[in-house]
Parts: structure tokens; sequence; C-alpha cells
């Protein structure tokens, strides 16, 4: 019976082990740090960094310094396509970079502006050569009727 036991044991790791290992995810590289966004792998992400409004300007400066705010965001080669202050809101940033590169990203957030932040991320993309050329399409129907 301890016979019987121990090699249904002894089996069960080893099928156990074949299947984990038949299908075990390759490691993907860590991204690297000084990819450049190019058309082909460019995202865009609009960050809503909403602040402690219970908490003075000063205080939420000195919390992001202590935390290296300043020193980490944006990091180095992401490019800021546009960072505004909206009252009531706080700031919104537009970001452009890699895509390999959004967990550090998202990394720079969490480390550093979280507790002055409550933060909303987006997804994002530039409509504005559609926008246009729908425009430019409806305009040419009007005036061609």
């Amino acid at each position: 019976m301890q016979k019987t036991l121990k090699t249904l044991l002894l089996s069960t790791v080893l099928i156990a082990s074949t299947f984990s290992v038949a299908n075990a995810q390759p490691t993907t590289p860590s991204p690297a740090k000084n990819a450049v966004a190019t058309p082909d792998n460019a995202i865009m992400l609009t960050v809503f960094l909403k602040h402690d409004q219970s908490r003075s300007l000063p205080e939420l400066k000195t919390q992001l310094e202590k935390q290296g705010y300043y020193e980490a965001f944006p990091p180095e080669g992401v490019e800021v396509v546009s960072w505004n202050t909206v009252m009531g809101i706080g700031q919104i940033v537009t970001l452009r970079f890699p895509a390999s590169r959004l967990i550090e990203v998202n990394l720079a957030f969490e480390r550093t502006a979280w507790g002055s932040f409550k933060t909303e991320f987006y997804p994002t993309y530039d409509a504005k050569a559609i926008a246009l050329a729908e425009r430019d399409r409806v305009l040419k129907q009007r005036t061609a009727q």
C-alpha cells in the first residue's frame, strides 16, 4: 500500500513537472530604457494627476520632492506632448513613448506620485488629421450640392 502510494505520488509529481516545463512562458527581456518612439511602436498616454485638495500646495510639493517625483518624472526619453494644469482637477499630462516602456512609465508614477495625486490613465491617439479630413469631406459635399 505504501509502495503504491509513493509510486502514485512520484508519478503525479513527474507529470506535473513535465506539464509545467512544457507550458512555461518564455521570459521577456526587460524593456530597453533607451528605446525611442517610432511610428510603429509609439503609444500615447494621457494621465490625470488629481491633487489631494485636503492638503496645501506646499505640502504636496514637499511630499513629491521627498518621493523623488521631480527626478523620476518624466523618465528620460519619454516625450511630453502636453502638460496642463486644470483648475479643480490638477494636472493632465499626455506622453508619447515606445510601448515597451509602459511599465517604466507606470512605475515612475507609482513610486513617486501616489500620495500627492490620485492617478487616472487613458490610452490616447492623435485624431486631428482624421477629424480635419472628415470635416473637409463634409464641407465639400455641402458645397457640391
